[in-house]
């Protein structure tokens, strides 16, 4: 099964397998489900053809995947052109949502472990 060019995991869950569609997460897919009658705990292979042709057509109602990702950073280079302190932040590859920098944001900054040494390098053995 296929939704928004993505392809649903056979095995898992309705509602786990749901999250793999860009822009799906666990409460967005739980609403459908209800909205549309259809078990969550059902796996998508037991789905009749109409079920999956509804499914498919209110999951790609919403911006998912490749739409969602363009509208995503449209918005961050609006920020970065109007010079918004959060595109700033963006530009530096900082964190852009108040946390602090001291420590932690390794995962922003790349994992740079930047620490005080002697300055002195030590001499190798030949």
């Amino acid at each position: 099964m296929r939704i928004a060019g993505v392809t649903i995991p056979d095995e898992k869950r309705l509602e786990i397998a749901l999250t793999a569609v860009y822009g799906v997460g666990r409460p967005r897919a739980k609403l459908t489900l209800e909205s549309l009658k259809i078990d969550a705990g059902k796996k998508p292979k037991d789905l009749s053809a109409s079920e999956e042709t509804a499914l498919r057509e209110a999951i790609e109602k919403f911006t998912v995947e490749g739409e969602l990702k363009r509208e995503i950073a449209a918005n961050i280079r609006r920020l970065k052109d109007v010079k918004a302190y959060r595109g700033t932040r963006h530009l530096k590859r900082l964190p852009a949502r108040g946390q602090r920098t001291k420590t932690n944001s390794r995962t922003v900054r790349g994992n740079v472990r930047k620490t005080m040494t002697s300055g002195r390098r030590k001499l190798e053995k030949t």
